[in-house]
């Protein structure tokens, strides 16, 4: 019996774990699901002592620091969050030889190239967000080299909060939004996020190292509310704007694809494209 640990348990991807687990049960996996209230990733020796009380093959971090405007001020705690509690479970972890999995981000790239991004391409991020997750993926990797970390982007689901559930939001309350229309990426929808962590872990070859995972194509965020329109049947007159048009105290990448050749090919997985991820969900 593998025993896996997955910590941030109530966010987005924690959740959406849960909820692939719940529709196709592993055989002979047995996963311990914790957000703060069972383990503070924050706390050293708490780590430490319920690593001496528990024994894991596998430690899943879906845990972060994710508000990109407020961590240009709350610096200390982004870094805390997303790199000293990265070390602490990467060191935890590699003292039980367990394999570490660790979700990145996008935007520890800059943002400014015209091409997919690949995992060995050069980072440098624009913001306290980006690197401090880039932090995070340095010390997951010098302290447990068993470690996949998994870069993904516009990340949504039935979970938490993301840009389809505002949306939907919006459309119910307002008659016309403006959405940005020049910053291109490709949504990932966190349930198909789920479903590649999981065939990662059954099919361990053990070859570490840095992966990309979003849907496949592309869009702007003007497209991807258009598509949600689209879907949920919304009659709300949608606007598309430029970046000027909406400061942010965080600078957004204004390009994110990211590469999944190494993904798809290392592990055989098979990428939905985002349109036909949004409309399943949403169907649902």
């Amino acid at each position: 019996m593998k025993k896996i640990l997955v910590t941030g348990g109530d966010g987005q991807l924690g959740r959406s774990l849960k909820q692939r687990l719940k529709e196709k049960p592993l055989a002979n996996y047995s996963f311990t699901f914790t957000d703060v209230q069972e383990l503070d990733i924050l706390d050293e020796i708490f780590v430490k002592t319920y690593f001496f009380s528990n024994k894991f093959d596998y430690v899943i971090n879906c845990a972060a620091y994710t508000a990109v405007d407020k961590a240009e001020t709350d610096i200390e705690m982004a870094e805390k969050l997303n790199a000293d509690a990265v070390k602490f479970l990467a060191k935890a972890s590699a003292s039980q030889k367990a394999t570490f999995i660790h979700i990145s981000t996008d935007y520890v790239f800059s943002g400014e190239e015209s091409t997919p991004r690949k995992e060995d391409d050069p980072v440098a991020p624009l913001g306290i967000y980006g690197k401090t997750k880039l932090n995070g993926e340095i010390l997951a990797q010098y302290y447990n080299p068993k470690t996949y970390i998994i870069r993904t982007a516009w990340l949504y689901s039935p979970f938490g909060n993301n840009f389809v559930k505002t949306m939907l939001k919006l459309f119910k309350e307002k008659e016309e939004i403006n959405v940005i229309n020049d910053q291109i990426g490709s949504p990932t929808n966190a349930l198909d996020l789920a479903d590649a962590i999981l065939t990662i872990i059954q099919n361990d070859i053990g070859a570490y190292g840095i992966y990309n995972f979003s849907n496949e194509g592309e869009c702007s965020w003007y497209q991807f509310s258009e598509e949600i329109k689209k879907i949920s049947k919304s009659k709300i007159k949608i606007n598309p704007i430029p970046t000027s048009d909406y400061p942010t105290p965080a600078k957004r990448p204004q390009y994110s694809l990211l590469d999944k050749t190494k993904i798809k090919n290392t592990f055989g997985i098979s990428i939905p494209e985002w349109k036909d991820s949004l409309k399943e969900l949403l169907n649902r």
